[in-house]
């Protein structure tokens, strides 16, 4: 058994000092690791981005050669099984957010090109409307 009057005020806790030193090391390694980190996740949202479109791109090119005329909206990719869902946009986090370019002939459908409805500029300073 300890012998609780043999214990002394310095082997109950930590001292301030020791305290203190600990938060310094945690609040040097957080200013190295954070402005990393939002970075990353900007680069990964913008890589998605950029793969959704493309995809999405490429299922209105498939759907317009196998109808000959482009969808009358997007869900309508969705109900002929050319997607299983439609895209999040990740800047937005939404999927309403898409912006529908009609093609140049109305009668041969209304989606023929989509793009990203996020306000702002990309990391490189190029608005996401122009991708």
């Amino acid at each position: 058994m300890v012998n609780m009057k043999s214990l002394t005020r310095r082997g109950m806790g930590f001292t301030l000092i020791e305290l203190l030193v600990v938060l310094g090391i945690i609040a040097l390694m957080l200013t190295l690791a954070v402005p990393r980190y939002f970075p990353t996740i900007d680069a990964a949202k913008e890589a998605m981005l950029a793969d959704n479109l493309r995809n999405m791109r490429s299922t209105i090119d498939q759907y317009y050669a196998d109808t000959g005329r482009y969808p009358e909206t997007l869900v309508q990719l969705v109900e002929k099984k050319y997607l299983k869902a439609l895209p999040i946009d990740p800047i937005t986090e939404s999927t309403e957010t898409w912006i529908i370019l009609a093609p140049e002939d109305d009668t041969k459908g209304n989606v023929y090109n989509i793009k990203s409805g996020a306000s702002g500029n990309d990391r490189n300073g190029k608005p996401y409307l122009d991708w």
